[in-house]
């Protein structure tokens, strides 16, 4: 850790231009994938995520995001300031957030953001790299539909990939190669948005001016409802939230009926890295649809 954060220092030194030198760090808590810490220096605070290597590239894709969705200035995001790799260790630093409280206006500040992250769009459905949905890989070759990409990119080969852990049966892959085929028929036609792609409730926060913080990004050019549905997943948000979106940017008529097709894809990622009974929830959506 000594090296590392000597590191660190030499890497904001150079970065900010100024002698950087820490003066002390502590574990920072709300991930489950990697440790985190709060560095203290004399120009203010960092955040350091810690993880011990595999995969190599996977801060490098979250600093991408993170990028990305900074750069359209419509919602908070961390900052992201450099990652790297020393002694098999990957490391990531971006600007630290205070935790504040939610304003009077969080709800409705946050669905408007949103809305203006997801009006950023793109000729093609998909990202110019591959990233990762926590640390399971997520591809993302371009497609000219959404109904290609949701098959090809999402649904079919994590099914496929869930099948070879033994964790779905030869007949659910087929029942979900049926679904699939049915796609066209579910989803309106709407231009690719840029989403945040993991957005449930343990991916935003009210930051120290009290707004919305939204981090831990799994970006894509996609169908914004899987926005939606994802912050639906595990809880919901605070229903005025969705009320306050529609008036920003409206969603596509029947979009209520999607919520659980759109839910399919985080589902399956759930069966893959936990397995247990996120397979009744996989198989209870798919044979819903067939």
């Amino acid at each position: 850790m000594t090296d590392l954060l000597k590191h660190i220092a030499e890497k904001l030194s150079s970065h900010f231009n100024q002698p950087v030198q820490l003066q002390g760090q502590r574990q920072a808590f709300g991930g489950d994938i990697n440790q985190t810490f709060r560095l203290q220096t004399n120009i203010g605070p960092f955040f350091l995520k810690l993880n011990n290597g595999k995969p190599n590239d996977m801060f490098e894709k979250e600093f991408n995001g993170l990028l990305l969705m900074h750069q359209t200035k419509t919602i908070k995001t961390p900052e992201p300031i450099f990652h790297g790799i020393i002694d098999n260790k990957i490391f990531l630093i971006t600007e630290f957030i205070e935790k504040g409280s939610s304003s009077k206006n969080f709800w409705q500040t946050f669905a408007q953001q949103l809305a203006g992250l997801h009006k950023h769009s793109n000729e093609l459905f998909g990202l110019n790299e591959n990233n990762y949905i926590g640390s399971l890989h997520q591809p993302n070759a371009y497609c000219e539909t959404w109904n290609e990409f949701y098959t090809s990119q999402r649904i079919l080969p994590l099914m496929q990939l869930a099948f070879s852990q033994n964790k779905c049966s030869k007949e659910d892959v087929t029942k979900t190669e049926k679904l699939c085929k049915r796609l066209n028929d579910v989803f309106p036609v709407e231009s690719p948005a840029l989403i945040h792609g993991d957005l449930w409730s343990g991916n935003f926060m009210a930051g120290n001016n009290n707004e919305p913080v939204i981090f831990d990004p799994a970006v894509y050019y996609g169908n914004r409802e899987m926005d939606i549905a994802m912050s639906l997943l595990f809880g919901g948000f605070n229903s005025s939230f969705y009320n306050y979106y529609n008036e920003a940017f409206p969603l596509q008529p029947g979009w209520k009926e999607r919520i659980e097709l759109c839910q399919l894809y985080p589902l399956i990622v759930h069966l893959i890295l936990f397995g247990g009974h996120y397979y009744n929830s996989v198989m209870n959506i798919i044979n819903s649809y067939i």
